[in-house]
């Protein structure tokens, strides 16, 4: 085998360069604290975190993460190129380079992790609600219906 067909060879193998080494899909790892918060991605239930699913990598994903009692959690996992598209142009040429674009292997979505520490919810009341509030220290502007007594 001359040199020649061993570079053609090569060529042709190494093709589609980021997609035989990323892959169209990428795994995505979503945890929560507290844990067993429901998690959504473009509008579908996926379960309950931690969890780790596959994603397409051709497209933008938005995640939604939600537990009772918490603020919900938002974010959109962004498609970004993949450094093995400079491969793909250097051995591959233009039919690696398409290929990867149109399988979504030419990208990667970041973040890679999604982590978050969900935030109670704050109640924000009404204009016409009253409430009884048990403090150490009062705040000055408030009105006082009663006062605890320090026992003996």
């Amino acid at each position: 085998m001359n040199l020649t067909s061993l570079a053609i060879a090569a060529a042709t193998l190494m093709t589609s360069c980021a997609t035989i080494v990323n892959g169209t899909h990428q795994p995505i790892g979503v945890s929560t604290t507290p844990c067993n918060a429901n998690v959504y991605i473009d509008n579908y239930y996926i379960g309950e975190s931690p969890l780790i699913v596959a994603l397409t990598r051709k497209d933008n994903h938005f995640v939604r993460i939600e537990l009772e009692g918490f603020e919900p959690y938002e974010t959109v996992l962004t498609r970004k190129v993949s450094g093995w598209v400079f491969g793909n142009i250097v051995i591959g040429g233009v039919i690696g380079l398409a290929i990867d674009a149109i399988s979504g292997g030419i990208y990667k979505l970041t973040p890679e992790q999604i982590d978050t520490h969900l935030q109670a919810n704050q109640y924000h009341p009404q204009q016409d609600e009253s409430f009884i509030y048990v403090v150490l220290k009062a705040d000055p502007s408030w009105e006082k219906v009663g006062e605890l007594k320090k026992a003996n």
